[in-house]
């Protein structure tokens, strides 16, 4: 019953998403002048505006309205993806993640094309020893995973304690590259000293050692290297890399806020919680090695063991999504009420945060099967 009016509630959601972008349908006026007002006094109780009729500017109503049903949308989501039954709070057999439901498995980037991609894959080769994972061509589409260590939710078969180092173990996170053929427009214009939108602040990876002059030979823009490095990627993606121990190199991704606030507050409500800042070094941000977590900033993860999100309060108001950040994946287990993994991932959303994140779901079971038959 719960899982029904779930979704009952998720497409309700829809449809009014659906009547609010219908701006000149005269057909749902009256109804869209109602909900007008709701949400207004809702977005607004304090508000002496809000005693007076709706006779107020278009504009701000879409905001509120859109900004009303993002926060209601995050909330049927983290209940239509996420179990509350603690006994089926697991993401595979990894102990790690025994005691969670969900983590952040990696983020995905757009390359343009051929060449970009052999650049931005040779740039994390070569720069930071990642390893190609795995790999896939779907009709005009070519992916590729690379990391530091297994991606699988489970202690891979050739791992022996203490023989092995952590590089064998599972759960790592992936830096997930896409080429799309039928890409016409290049998404950024490698050697620009600056991003193509300002979202994403940076991916930090903490690494035994990294090489500079391979990020320059390989097409990255080197922008800081006082202590760490600061260096815009082949594809766009900004990347921040510290020389350090982290039990996985791809530690989190740092989000540009307009208001750190209001992403916690949408973090939240998908499950994510305010962890400890993570450092890879043993003076924790004492030196100039390593900074220390930014003022003001936030850190969440949805597991105290997966890579998280900084939220960081941007000095800029207006947040510029960076088109070749198709978005951050995360990996959950289905709730208790449904057994059928591929059908939790057909009804699961395509959120966007309120810097214009994208966030992808997957099931564990849709993860691990994939994961499998693409190594």
């Amino acid at each position: 019953m719960k899982t029904l009016f779930l979704l009952i509630l998720a497409l309700y959601l829809s449809t009014l998403s659906e009547a609010f972008g219908v701006a000149n349908s005269s057909s749902s006026g009256g109804r869209r002048a109602t909900v007008k007002c709701m949400v207004k006094r809702c977005a607004s109780k304090d508000d002496d505006k809000a005693n007076n009729n709706c006779s107020h500017d278009d504009s701000s109503d879409y905001t509120s309205r859109r900004r009303f049903l993002e926060s209601a949308s995050a909330v049927a989501a983290s209940s239509l993806l996420f179990s509350a039954d603690t006994a089926q709070a697991a993401v595979g057999s990894l102990p790690e993640f025994a005691d969670s439901n969900a983590i952040l498995q990696g983020i995905t980037v757009k390359v343009a094309d051929p060449s970009q991609e052999k650049a931005m894959r040779t740039f994390l080769e070569d720069a930071f020893d990642c390893k190609v994972l795995r790999q896939r061509i779907r009709g005009t589409v070519t992916e590729t995973w690379l990391g530091f260590g297994p991606e699988q939710l489970s202690i891979p078969s050739d791992f022996a304690i203490p023989v092995s180092s952590f590089a064998k173990y599972g759960g790592h996170a992936s830096i997930h590259l896409v080429y799309d053929s039928r890409t016409a427009t290049p998404l950024y214009r490698m050697g620009d000293e600056t991003p193509p939108g300002n979202s994403i602040a940076y991916l930090q990876l903490g690494v035994p050692s990294y090489r500079v002059s391979q990020m320059v030979k390989n097409g990255g823009v080197v922008t800081d290297a006082y202590g760490f490095v600061s260096v815009v990627s082949p594809s766009g993606l900004p990347i921040r890399g510290i020389v350090g121990i982290s039990p996985d190199p791809i530690m989190f991704v740092a989000i540009n806020c307009a208001d750190v606030t209001k992403s916690k507050s949408f973090y939240e409500q998908l499950g994510f919680v305010e962890q400890e800042y993570p450092y890879c070094r043993p003076n924790k941000g004492q030196g100039q090695f390593e900074p220390a977590q930014p003022p003001k900033s936030v850190y969440l993860a949805p597991s105290k063991n997966s890579m998280g999100v900084l939220l960081l309060q941007s000095k800029k108001k207006r947040i510029t999504p960076n088109p070749a950040v198709e978005g951050l994946q995360i990996v959950y287990t289905p709730s208790a009420a449904s057994s059928d993994g591929a059908a939790e991932d057909a009804r699961a959303p395509r959120l966007v945060d309120p810097s214009g994140v994208a966030l992808q779901f997957q099931s564990a079971a849709d993860f691990e099967a994939e994961e499998k038959i693409t190594r």
